[in-house]
């Protein structure tokens, strides 16, 4: 299967607290909100990595990304008016089409980059709307502001207890108050809150995020555990019904 990427302009590039980025590209494809993109260097690392979607504004396209090895750490370098290949968007991004009624907005870390996009589209879609977001940390917080833009209200947690409640997010949430949850952080953060909203017969979707090589479902690398047997992250995925992956 042929990938075809392109090359886009950045147009800013910023540390926004340790080990965390965000860039702005030139780009002009219509997104759903949850997918994401692959982005590559001519550097020393030939493999893409796959970076969701923060938000989209007419021609420019936000990351916010995780320096956690030496793909990303090359990203972090890049100055404005020098050029990343990408390509997508890719995935199938969160159904935001329905009314989803009352929506809880889980995220965790790196997680919470794609909800700015999710947010948005929800309060585009419903001006009256409750959106409420629980965001967790380890201990520095980011995208507050840009959450608080559409949110009725953002619920911050962190380890350390240096910004907000001191522990998880499944501490301060219930879930019993919402029509729908939309999830995206780590893996054992999301397998709680399904959980939780199977008790409570909550709906629940969840954003899977795993080591992909292609983006497209070629290469089988990123397949994850459903009711039907194993699924393409990124072909399938990355957002499932949480009542269907087995987390």
């Amino acid at each position: 299967m042929s990938i075809t990427y392109r090359e886009s302009k950045v147009i800013s590039n910023e540390k926004v607290v340790d080990n965390i980025y965000k860039m702005v590209c030139e780009d002009e494809n219509d997104i759903k909100a949850g997918q994401f993109y692959m982005l590559k260097l001519n550097g020393q690392t030939l493999l893409p990595r796959p970076i969701s979607i923060c938000e989209k504004d007419g021609n420019k396209i936000t990351f916010v990304y995780a320096v956690v090895g030496k793909g990303t750490e090359e990203f972090s370098k890049l100055k404005q008016g020098e050029y990343i290949n990408l390509t997508g968007p890719l995935g199938n991004g969160f159904n935001l089409e329905e009314d989803l009624g009352k929506v809880a907005i889980i995220a965790g870390g790196i997680g919470t980059a794609p909800m700015v996009e999710v947010s948005k589209r929800l309060r585009e879609k419903n001006k009256e709307g409750i959106i409420d977001v629980y965001a967790g940390y380890r201990d520095e917080v980011y995208l507050v502001e840009e959450l608080s833009k559409y949110a009725n209200k953002v619920e911050l947690t962190t380890n350390t207890g240096k910004h907000g409640h001191k522990g998880f997010v499944t501490d301060i949430l219930k879930v019993e108050e919402y029509d729908m949850v939309l999830c995206c952080g780590p893996e054992i953060m999301m397998k709680k809150v399904a959980k939780i909203c199977k008790e409570k017969n909550v709906r629940v979707f969840v954003s899977m995020e795993k080591h992909m090589a292609c983006g497209v479902g070629a290469c089988l690398v990123c397949t994850c555990k459903t009711k039907d047997g194993n699924k393409r992250t990124c072909k399938d995925g990355p957002v499932f019904d949480g009542y269907y992956v087995e987390l």
